[in-house]
């Protein structure tokens, strides 16, 4: 634990100290997760597969030239590595997209370090604290080098119900008062150990020095459901809708998870 902690600590440390120059928009997102503060074990790889439809979404690029998010197909798959019982090493790679616009493209790639409680699914609460470094393809971001700084808090009330939240923070390395706030969150019912419905939240409501006006800002609201099979797969399906002008109306997301192997 006091691992756990020191690192926390680095990771905030790093968090305010890689702040510095002008400002920008943040593009749509490929990976629609809340995360739950859970590890992959020591010395086992996994793999998780994220996808997402937008059968009707916003009709403007969030660059010049980018990608359109109506009717767009994106995703990535998320490789991770189980370093320690507290730190999983993570990387995104493909991340793409096929628009009605651009067709098929690769959007870039992600490398993630993640640190939580260990055993935290066994806990009553357990935090953590994750980073991505992001390089985008100009498809896709205005800015080559992006980062998320995504705490963790996980509330497991008893068996049956998880609060979960996650208030993240994006920057392009362009000031402290720049940093957009981007929380998520999840509320989870678990009817059995293998079955799970949640309703979860993604927003965006701008940078720190001042937030977007409320119809401006992106919110939406995704029903959730999720399964773990006999052959060890885990399966997510979510259907979203957008609360505000600024938010994909619609939006479907499909993630599949497993673990692969152990390293000896």
């Amino acid at each position: 634990m006091r691992q756990l902690w020191v690192s926390v600590c680095l990771g905030m440390c790093v968090f305010a100290a890689v702040l510095g120059t002008p400002s920008r928009a943040f593009a749509q997102g490929d990976e629609i997760q809340v995360y739950d503060a859970s590890l992959a074990s020591k010395g086992v790889f996994n793999l998780t597969w994220h996808n997402n439809f937008t059968p009707k979404g916003i009709k403007t690029p969030s660059v010049p030239g980018g990608v359109t998010a109506d009717k767009s197909f994106n995703g990535v798959t998320e490789w991770a590595f189980g370093v320690s019982n507290w730190f999983e090493a993570g990387l995104y790679l493909p991340l793409y997209t096929h628009d009605k616009d651009l067709g098929f493209g690769i959007d870039g790639f992600k490398l993630r370090g993640l640190v939580a409680t260990p055993n935290g699914n066994d806990r009553t609460v357990a935090v953590g604290f994750g980073m991505e470094l992001s390089y985008n393809a100009k498809r896709w971001d205005s800015t080559r080098v992006t980062s998320e700084f995504r705490p963790i808090i996980a509330w497991h009330v008893n068996p049956k119900f998880d609060v979960i939240v996650n208030p993240i923070l994006d920057t392009a390395y362009d000031g402290f008062s720049n940093l957009v706030f981007a929380p998520s969150a999840r509320l989870a019912y678990n009817p059995s150990d293998v079955w799970a419905v949640a309703l979860e939240s993604y927003s965006d409501f701008g940078a720190l020095k001042g937030f977007e006006a409320a119809a401006d800002q992106s919110h939406q609201l995704f029903a959730v459901l999720d399964h773990t099979t006999k052959s060890g797969f885990e399966i997510e399906f979510g259907a979203g809708v957008g609360l505000t002008n600024a938010a994909d109306k619609y939006t479907l997301k499909l993630i599949v998870g497993k673990d692969l192997n152990k390293v000896k």
